[in-house]
């Protein structure tokens, strides 16, 4: 496998250009297209390399993949899965719509069984696929899932249990939570960035005082047994976590509300806000992208 040094900027940068245009992105940025791969369990694995992390399941019946990357690295993917394993592959799991976890989808289409994803996912997938074909922007070529759900959703993939759970709208208003029940591992998709400011999606139904009770009502159903898989981490190294990461990332939602408030209720402007350049109180919270928290939070209490 190869591995060289993993840029921890350049996935979700990548990310976020792909998030509403679909643009040539690697015209755009140089990067190291370095990938990974690191067991969690003896069945349940991670995949890193560009854009949103990916969970994967190693079942007696076939290959699970929750989320797909770009194009490039999705084949990365396929390539070392097809060396652990003979099975076919079964399933493909978006657990949102951005360009970062499902323009890689394309690499799956007539490999794998069938795709799902939540309702909303998938319709806002194909709205912002048309709106940038108007545009007269590049695309890339889309796979939609065709089995979608609303609430909660179940599969068994030999003898392994998956769930799927939406609690409301968070990071987008179609952030599901794959659940693979018998190896104690969420991925919680972009409903968690570990440590590193969010992208915020407003256009999608973006809702921050909603997203902390989403994240209420994920530490009451999985608590401190499972491993959570995040979207995007600071460190690369950790995208893998615990409920206090959860937390952690709950509280750094709240303080953005308070303290966007606090600055509205001081009578500062929307231009006076956005030169902030960190929370107080959550320091912990780096990286490029605070003006995207901040404009959502300004939208959000305005």
């Amino acid at each position: 496998m190869k591995r060289r040094n993993f840029l921890s900027n350049t996935g979700l940068t990548l990310g976020a250009l792909a998030l509403s245009r679909y643009t040539s992105f690697a015209s755009v940025l140089e990067y190291s297209a370095a990938y990974n791969i690191k067991m969690l369990t003896e069945n349940v694995g991670v995949f890193t390399e560009q854009g949103g992390t990916i969970a994967f399941l190693l079942s007696d019946s076939g290959l699970v993949v929750v989320d797909s990357q770009f194009p490039d690295p999705a084949k990365h993917l396929i390539d070392e899965l097809k060396k652990r394993s003979e099975k076919p592959f079964d399933l493909l799991i978006n657990t949102h719509h951005h360009g970062d976890h499902t323009s890689g989808n394309i690499a799956f289409k007539g490999l794998v069984k069938s795709a799902v994803a939540h309702k909303n996912s998938v319709d806002n997938q194909k709205r912002v696929a048309e709106e940038a074909t108007k545009a007269g922007r590049k695309i890339v070529e889309q796979y939609y899932p065709e089995m979608t759900f609303e609430k909660d959703w179940k599969y068994k993939a030999g003898d392994e249990t998956i769930k799927a759970y939406y609690f409301g709208a968070g990071h987008t208003n179609g952030d599901a939570m794959i659940h693979f029940a018998d190896q104690n591992v969420v991925h919680m998709g972009d409903l968690v960035f570990n440590r590193r400011y969010p992208f915020i999606d407003k256009a999608a139904g973006a809702d921050i005082h909603n997203w902390i009770k989403v994240l209420d009502k994920a530490m009451d159903t999985f608590g401190t047994k499972n491993q959570y898989v995040f979207g995007h981490a600071l460190d690369p190294e950790k995208i893998v976590g615990t409920q206090e990461d959860l937390k952690a990332f709950q509280n750094y939602l709240e303080k953005l509300l308070i303290f966007v408030e606090q600055e509205m209720k001081a009578g500062k402007s929307k231009e006076e806000i956005m030169k902030a350049t960190s929370i107080p109180g959550v320091d912990e919270w780096k990286g490029d992208g605070i003006s995207r928290s901040l404009d959502a939070a300004y939208q959000e209490l305005s």
